[in-house]
């Protein structure tokens, strides 16, 4: 690069134009190449930057700017959950269609390698991060990881499947409201009052909203509130389902349908619940999440909420191509439908 910030020895580059102009590299570049998809305010903003810095990129550094991998990262929580694996699958089939490769990392929910990984895909000059699971689940954004994306987004879009308050992550994610309420009202039709809630932890964004819309359809249908009824400061594995049914049972509750967290509790809350001589669905009903493989090989098949894993992974690959772009909508809403097996029925 030809010049050099006020009062600093290193050459400015499109980055840092990015950066104050507060866009994507790739918006600069065009701008800087005469394309005409910018919109009229971006590219007033940028022209202003580079003639406040006198800006003139060399041809070598013009066309590296302008270089694409054609790679998008793809950073899960755990791909060997089978909801990441197929998610990440789908979004493995949508790249492929849009002339994408993809690069999958696991962090193994752990932030420190998130971190790590977040760097070391930017390295790989993957064009945008999809980040699956992770700090982006939190209800309450982590400042030190929020800092850091904010730092990979000044060369690398980032696209997540929860929030990060303080960032300009375009965000893709399930409505976890919706799929609280389609489960509830199920239930309810069947006559079921006393419904239970088992297993996620409160910490977690879909959990969190998944507890208000359940409280929202009791009051709804003027069903009262049970607190004891709520056991959500576990985990989404079977063990932590396993281990909450038993201690609500403990207690001497019974409820007459439980909704669990994911098909994974759903599958330790029947195995908790066989244990102790209820029948499944005649004596208690049982709903989960995500309609993975194992909602279909438990017996009895478990009811479960479904995200059509295809048409997810579509719109996380398009708001990925969208951001590398420069365009395109912030957030993106994706409808879960309901899918009855033989785990529920009518209260007896």
């Amino acid at each position: 690069m030809q010049v050099l910030k006020a009062n600093e020895s290193k050459p400015i580059t499109i980055y840092d134009i990015a950066k104050e102009a507060e866009v994507s590299p790739a918006t600069v570049s065009r701008v800087l190449t005469g394309n005409t998809n910018v919109r009229k305010e971006k590219r007033k903003k940028v022209l202003e930057i580079i003639e406040k810095y006198n800006f003139k990129p060399n041809a070598m550094a013009r066309g590296l700017s302008e270089t694409k991998s054609k790679i998008i990262g793809i950073l899960v929580a755990d791909v060997r959950n089978p909801f990441y694996a197929e998610l990440f699958l789908a979004c493995e089939q949508a790249a492929k269609l849009a002339g994408y490769t993809v690069m999958l990392c696991n962090s193994l929910n752990v932030m420190e390698q998130e971190e790590y990984l977040l760097d070391q895909m930017v390295q790989q000059r993957v064009d945008a991060i999809i980040q699956i699971g992770g700090r982006v689940d939190d209800l309450v954004s982590n400042m030190e990881y929020v800092e850091k994306v904010n730092q990979v987004m000044n060369t690398t879009p980032v696209v997540v499947t929860g929030k990060l308050e303080g960032t300009k992550c375009k965000m893709v994610r399930i409505d976890s409201m919706k799929a609280m309420e389609l489960l509830m009202e199920y239930l309810i039709s069947l006559g079921h009052q006393e419904i239970a809630m088992v297993g996620g932890s409160v910490r977690v964004l879909s959990t969190y909203e998944k507890l208000v819309q359940y409280r929202r359809s009791l009051q709804k249908y003027h069903i009262p509130y049970d607190p004891d009824l709520i056991s959500a400061e576990g985990s989404y594995n079977v063990e932590s389902g396993y281990r909450l049914m038993n201690e609500m049972l403990a207690k001497g509750k019974r409820p007459t349908a439980v909704v669990a967290i994911n098909d994974f509790a759903a599958t330790g809350v029947m195995h908790s619940l066989l244990e102790h001589g209820f029948r499944i669905p005649e004596d208690v009903s049982v709903v989960g999440y995500d309609n993975t493989y194992i909602s279909q090989v438990m017996n009895p098949s478990i009811t479960t909420i479904d995200y059509n894993y295809q048409y997810f992974g579509k719109c996380l690959i398009e708001a990925a191509i969208d951001a590398i772009e420069d365009r395109g909508e912030l957030l993106k809403l994706v409808t879960p439908s309901l899918v009855i097996r033989k785990s529920s029925g009518a209260k007896k």
